[in-house]
């Protein structure tokens, strides 16, 4: 492609196991994806072969069930509990698990993150995408409103027989967005608050999860460690279980650190937790946050050097979970040492592998690591550590960039610190594995960079995140990104950047209907480009306002922008960039009203895009060309154009363009040849039920009811 590099990354800029993390939703396929059978999303992580106890709770769960299913509602069952690590999730997960047949269209899962130590919760929106995305639903269907997002969703699940498992939720409000209206899903909620909200107001079932009884702690210890070798030291066993308090998490951690020495008796890890519990004053163990803080202490203290300070720094570490890989850089480690350490951490308990090379803690244990994180380790080491791991991200970001978009102009990085090394991506399929196994992760990254000032990391995080993001239709994300960056440019002794941010943030608001936001970022950075002498920046920049001045009615103002930029391409000999922006301003002469004018710029458009072999600049012309045709009466050359555009689109897999082509076509063949018109326009109405755009569906039913 001619031109110059950072041309072709401004143009993509503007192109518009199961299991659940950060919000992300894996595993999942789709009910209707267009041109495959449908399959039911199976989300729900694996449960534990440990699970103990908890009859009276399951059959409450049990008996909530059946009683909506014969009232004919939403079933909305709260599993409460006093504390965290007390068992609400692994209670939740064994009865979803045990009812797997009552639900036959599928099972949703997301961790909400109502408590995480280091995180927000999650806002409902990005569950919604969560649940969106592992419905099948494509990136570029996805409505960019918040309500669209929401309205589909509920549309997605009605009348399916679903099980909706909302997982470590804040409090109502955090939940209440994520219900379904349809009387056959049964959503299951845990939390650590009572959720009264939704008591009242969702008639919630609350069930109560409290600690343990001896018994079952008793119970799962047997499973663990065998019953000979409980049967053996039942003093022990009797301290062990008053120290654990009843709490499973507390349980599992003791239960490991005795697996890993199955030679020592019980009695003398009885003792070495009784003077860890001794130290931090841990005399009342009714509280069952108060055993887990002795347990914990007790298995730090036993930890190697380099386990603690990695268990320290996984505490430390942004997002949800973590990969091998990652966790290795964030270390300085080699691989195969942090994998070694990881897999002493895991059988212990006090980290979980819940996908394979990927690593998560429980928020309490989370918790209690950046306590001791920060007691242990120096800041200058815990800032050393966090930056390889921001660099391991950002080297890795845009390698993966580059092989989704080979078109873009490289940016500078700085040099890994030692000991760090990006992910190793073989082609393009890695690189969007990549992407979507850590986008939530690189948004907590991004923000920890921007909390550490590490200004120059935001920015480039901004920049290589952004491509994903569009072609995903991760536009809240891509707007939360370049916000971030935006600012982080003002810290940047590079006018260029600034202007750069400003016109990426003004199309991200502009993407999201903020209409005014996107105008004002816009103008920003027209005027540093102008300022700065950026030529380039200005040709960019005004077809951004072109857009912009579009989407709010404005077809003049739209006009005007267009023509700078062809002005400003053409002084700089931009060819293809030219060609578009030329497409445009015919399109915005047409819009004007002045259609031989416009079909001059668009003939002139066309024969420049087939000569720079820019065949989605020759399919966008020719769609301007098929409307200026039929709006001056010239039917037949309307239907040409608009069927070589619809070839065009259709080889590029642009099935958006396509949808909306077909339409046009319609309303063309309707002057002459109505059969065709009612087949063009049921084509297009198809591909707009595929795409989930509701109100171009209606417009196309009206339609054709109107020629019956």
């Amino acid at each position: 492609m001619a031109g110059k590099p950072e041309l072709h990354n401004e143009i993509a800029s503007t192109v518009t196991g199961h299991v659940v993390q950060a919000g992300r939703i894996e595993g999942g396929l789709s009910f209707h994806s267009p041109g495959r059978a449908p399959v039911v999303p199976r989300q729900l992580p694996a449960t534990s072969g440990q699970f103990t106890g908890r009859s009276a709770e399951l059959a409450v769960l049990t008996n909530a069930f059946d009683i909506g299913a014969q009232q004919g509602t939403t079933v909305v069952i709260s599993a409460l509990g006093g504390a965290g690590g007390i068992g609400k999730t692994w209670l939740a997960l064994h009865w979803a698990h045990q009812h797997m047949d009552r639900f036959p269209d599928g099972q949703l899962f997301v961790d909400l993150r109502g408590f995480d130590p280091t995180e927000q919760p999650m806002e409902p929106r990005e569950a919604i995408r969560g649940f969106l995305d592992a419905l099948g639903i494509a990136p570029e269907h996805i409505p960019a409103e918040e309500s669209a997002q929401s309205g589909l969703y509920r549309t997605l699940v009605a009348e399916r027989r679903m099980l909706i498992v909302l997982d470590n939720a804040r409090d109502s409000e955090q939940v209440a967005p994520l219900l379904p209206g349809s009387a056959s899903c049964t959503v299951v909620v845990t939390s650590r608050d009572q959720l009264a909200g939704l008591v009242t107001r969702h008639s919630a079932r609350p069930i109560t999860v409290d600690v343990l009884s001896e018994e079952d702690s008793r119970e799962l210890l047997s499973l663990r460690l065998g019953p000979e070798r409980l049967t053996a030291e039942p003093s022990a066993v009797a301290e062990l279980v008053r120290w654990c308090a009843g709490l499973p998490l507390a349980l599992s951690i003791v239960a490991g650190r005795a697996t890993l020495r199955p030679h020592i008796p019980l009695a003398e890890l009885a003792a070495e937790l009784r003077d860890a519990s001794s130290r931090l004053g841990a005399l009342d163990v009714g509280e069952p946050s108060t055993g887990l803080n002795a347990v914990l202490s007790w298995s730090y203290r036993a930890l190697a050097p380099e386990q603690a300070m990695m268990f320290g720094m996984l505490g430390l570490a942004p997002g949800s979970d973590i990969s091998l890989t990652a966790a290795a850089n964030l270390m300085g480690f080699p691989k195969g040492k942090a994998s070694s350490i990881l897999q002493a951490l895991e059988r212990i308990s006090l980290v979980q592998q819940h996908v394979t090379g990927r690593y998560r803690m429980h928020d309490l244990v989370r918790l209690y690591a950046t306590e001791q994180a920060n007691l242990d380790q120096s800041q200058g080491e815990i800032d050393r550590a966090l930056i390889r791991l921001v660099d391991f991200c950002c080297h890795t970001a845009h390698a993966a960039d580059l092989l989704i978009a080979p078109h873009h102009a490289p940016i500078e990085l700085r040099k890994l610190e030692a000991g760090c090394s990006p992910h190793p991506l073989p082609d393009k399929g890695a690189a969007w594995a990549w992407f979507d196994a850590e986008r939530a992760n690189l948004m907590d990254i991004q923000a920890l960079a921007a909390r550490k000032r590490w200004h120059s990391e935001v920015w480039q995080l901004a920049w290589t995140l952004t491509t994903f993001h569009l072609r995903q239709g991760h536009l809240h994300d891509n707007h939360t990104a370049w916000k971030v960056g935006a600012e982080a440019s003002k810290h940047l002794n590079d006018p260029h950047t600034r202007t750069r941010s400003h016109r990426h943030l003004g199309r991200a608001c502009a993407q999201l209907g903020r209409h005014a936001e996107a105008l004002t970022h816009l103008q920003e950075g027209l005027a540093g480009a102008e300022l700065d002498g950026d030529v380039l920046g200005q040709a960019h920049t005004h077809r951004a306002l072109a857009v912009a001045w579009e989407h709010q009615g404005n077809d003049q103002r739209a006009l005007e922008h267009s023509r700078a930029a062809l002005r400003l391409y053409e002084e700089l000999g931009v060819p293809i960039s030219g060609s578009h922006a030329l497409n445009e301003v015919g399109w915005y002469t047409a819009k004007l009203g002045d259609y031989a004018r416009a079909r001059e710029q668009c003939t002139e458009a066309l024969a420049r895009c087939r000569a720079n072999e820019s065949r989605s600049g020759e399919a966008k012309t020719l769609t301007s060309l098929g409307y200026i045709a039929h709006h001056t009466g010239d039917t037949d050359r309307a239907v040409h154009h608009y069927q070589q555009a619809l070839a065009l689109y259709q080889a590029l897999g642009d099935t958006s363009a396509e949808a909306g082509v077909l339409d046009r076509l319609g309303d063309a063949f309707a002057l002459v040849d109505i059969a065709r018109a009612r087949e063009a326009w049921q084509r297009a109405c198809e591909l707009y039920e595929a795409q989930n755009r509701a109100g171009d569906v209606q417009r196309i039913r009206q339609q054709l009811e109107a020629q019956e």
